[in-house]
């Protein structure tokens, strides 16, 4: 399915609504340019699973771990990776088993580990507060 938004305040809207259907296990999948809205899309993922603390962007962590929702949030950026054998070393499988959602921003570097996760391209529109936004896999 393919969204356009025109703020981000939509783009997080589109990712509340995603966020309302997931379950236990589920890997949301990001691409997108940088400053695309990966992270606004993520906000709204975690205002679905009931998670009030402010979310931002784990560049310089890798991953934030989110708890208090209706499930846990595990929000990754793989930028900094150079491989998928990377991601397991920070205990992606542990992750996986815990039950919660897990967000991955970059995901193209680590896409030989992500098998059946849903997939968000957000791509930039006309004008600079425009998104494309492709939803792909999932229910």
């Amino acid at each position: 399915m393919e969204y356009r938004t025109a703020s981000e305040a939509e783009t997080e809207a589109l990712g509340e609504a995603l966020g309302r259907t997931l379950s236990p296990g589920a890997v949301v999948a990001f691409t997108g340019d940088l400053g695309a809205g990966k992270t606004a899309f993520t906000r709204g993922l975690a205002r679905g699973l009931d998670i009030g603390e402010r979310v931002t962007s784990p560049t310089f962590t890798i991953v934030n771990e989110y708890e208090g929702g209706r499930l846990p949030l595990f929000h990754f950026d793989m930028y900094r990776l150079g491989s998928s054998d990377e991601l397991f070393d920070i205990g992606w499988e542990d992750y996986l088993r815990r039950g919660g959602v897990c967000a991955v921003e970059w995901s193209e570097k680590v896409a030989d580990a992500l098998s059946g996760c849903i997939q968000v391209d957000i791509r930039r529109g006309e004008r600079d507060s425009d998104r494309i936004v492709s939803i792909k896999g999932g229910h």
